[in-house]
């Protein structure tokens, strides 16, 4: 099966049950007296990141996912069954934005949940709306819509090490060697076209999880070769590996590629703990890797961490994961620190649901705001108890009064936004 790590799909939360109009059948009581239930609670969807999952290959052709709606109020007061939430399964690490391009839900550990839709409320039945002045009242609402958008689902592997390097490195080789992965592992370039995970048991009290990034070309932030697809893999490795092949004719422009390719993609990379791995040293003498060695610590600095390994003996690999111990404790130790230290947030008190605008057109107005929207969506237009309601409510948030301010007349329109309309 094809490796998917980036989908887009349509989110729909279940409706709200629609409220019952009902009377039940008693003795000197207007119609019996009103017992219209309630409807019930439309089922949300909710992401569940599952170490079980490694892609998004399930929503290649599911390109819609539909929690189910809320059951209708029945007589005698009797609510209607709530629909249960739908759980979708995604892999750790999975992000998802919406159309906007906001952060709805961050998945990094293994059971996280995340609502990213919230299914419609039940609608009232007629009963709920008995008053000292209402004593039979002949409307119940209907359901409210459960929420729609269009969502991102982007994975990004979480790992302590991320291995890079051109095609070839060698990083198959040394993940399989070090770890309990079995990658595919053949002498051409892009035998690794997805990203492996390993478990690397360093010592008794020491593991970290490696990553094996396909190899990276120059251009791939630009789109070229295979690489650029899975750059996103190394924005969440707390260190990375850079393999670089001894018999590349040219060690520093080796080099230099893959750093301005993590560069390119996110400033941040090359800010990254890296170790240079200098690897294939089999058939190489002394004196050759002194030399090369003394190449990189050119064009990588002085402070550079350089090894000089061979994947396929295993010759240097100890020393290099203890230097790799050394880098994730201290890594995971800034980040414990960072988290401790992160400020409280400032809460602001936002009262967006009970703005509202009123906006003339050629047959009447236009009236739209979260709060009175909601509830001309639980609104039956067809129904003039119901609509004398929401005249009400219009009234009371002074809409009724910014429609007579702006001349309304008796023979206009109006029009809620995404419900319905009704004379004036």
């Amino acid at each position: 099966m094809k490796f998917i790590d980036t989908v887009t799909i349509d989110v729909i939360a279940g409706d709200g049950g629609n409220g019952k109009l009902s009377f039940r059948h008693e003795k000197f009581i207007d119609k019996g007296g009103p017992d219209g239930g309630d409807g019930g609670q439309g089922g949300d969807v909710v992401l569940v990141a599952s170490r079980n999952e490694n892609s998004l290959a399930i929503f290649r052709y599911k390109k819609e996912v539909k929690a189910p709606s809320g059951q209708p109020g029945d007589t005698t007061r009797k609510r209607g069954r709530s629909a249960a939430d739908l759980l979708v399964p995604v892999p750790v690490g999975t992000m998802a934005t919406n159309g906007e391009g906001e952060v709805i839900a961050d998945l990094t550990h293994d059971g996280q949940q995340a609502v990213i839709a919230k299914g419609g409320r039940g609608g009232y039945g007629n009963a709920h709306f008995v008053s000292s002045t209402r004593q039979t009242p002949k409307f119940a609402e209907k359901g409210e819509p459960g929420e729609t958008l269009q969502v991102k689902l982007e994975l990004k592997m979480i790992a302590d090490v991320g291995l890079v390097g051109l095609p070839n490195a060698g990083k198959s080789t040394l993940l399989g060697r070090v770890s309990n992965a079995k990658p595919e592992i053949a002498d051409y370039p892009f035998t690794t076209i997805t990203p492996n995970l390993g478990v690397v048991d360093i010592d008794e009290g020491t593991t970290v999880l490696m990553a094996d990034i396909p190899g990276l070309i120059e251009g791939a932030s630009e789109g070229k070769g295979l690489g650029h697809e899975f750059l996103r893999h190394v924005e969440r490795t707390a260190v990375l590996i850079h393999l670089i092949d001894a018999y590349q004719p040219d060690i520093a422009t080796a080099y230099n590629t893959i750093r301005a390719e993590l560069k390119a993609h996110d400033s941040q990379l090359a800010k990254r703990p890296e170790i240079i791995a200098l690897n294939k040293i089999d058939g190489l003498d002394e004196e050759m890797i002194h030399d090369l060695m003394a190449q990189l610590k050119v064009v990588a600095g002085a402070r550079a961490k350089l090894f000089a390994i061979s994947a396929q003996s295993g010759k240097g690999t100890r020393e290099l994961l203890f230097a790799v111990k050394k880098a994730v404790l201290k890594a995971r130790e800034v980040h414990a620190k960072k988290i401790e230290n992160q400020a409280l947030p400032v809460l602001r008190i936002k009262d967006e649901a009970g703005r509202w605008s009123v906006k003339k057109q050629d047959d009447g107005f236009m009236v739209s705001g979260p709060r009175i929207e909601k509830f001309a969506a639980r609104t039956d237009f067809e129904n003039e108890q119901g609509v004398r309601r929401l005249r009400d409510i219009m009234n009371k948030m002074g809409v009724m009064h910014e429609l007579r301010r702006q001349g309304v007349k008796p023979d206009q329109t109006i029009s809620i936004r995404g419900a319905g309309s009704f004379p004036y």
